[in-house]
């Protein structure tokens, strides 16, 4: 399961990862700021080390581009330029 939350806080995001959790699934964290009680609650956590918004945003944008690529290239051996 993945929470995306810029601040870390949002409850209703925090209330999703905490369901997933007893649901015994692997949790990942997309977080800004110092993480919240999102990153604490994650299995693994990805923390952009920032208060702005849009560049939080960015950042979530990349990894989410970078965790598809690297799945294509585990499950069908694609390599996209």
């Amino acid at each position: 399961a993945i929470g995306i939350s810029t601040s870390g806080n949002s409850a209703n995001v925090i209330k999703g990862m905490k369901a997933a959790k007893s649901g015994r699934l692997t949790t990942i964290a997309f977080t800004g700021g110092k993480g919240g009680k999102l990153a604490g609650l994650a299995d693994i956590a990805f923390v952009v080390p920032s208060s702005s918004v849009p560049r939080i945003q960015e950042t979530h944008i990349t990894l989410g581009h970078a965790i598809c690529q690297l799945v294509d290239q585990r499950l069908f051996g694609v390599v996209k330029k």
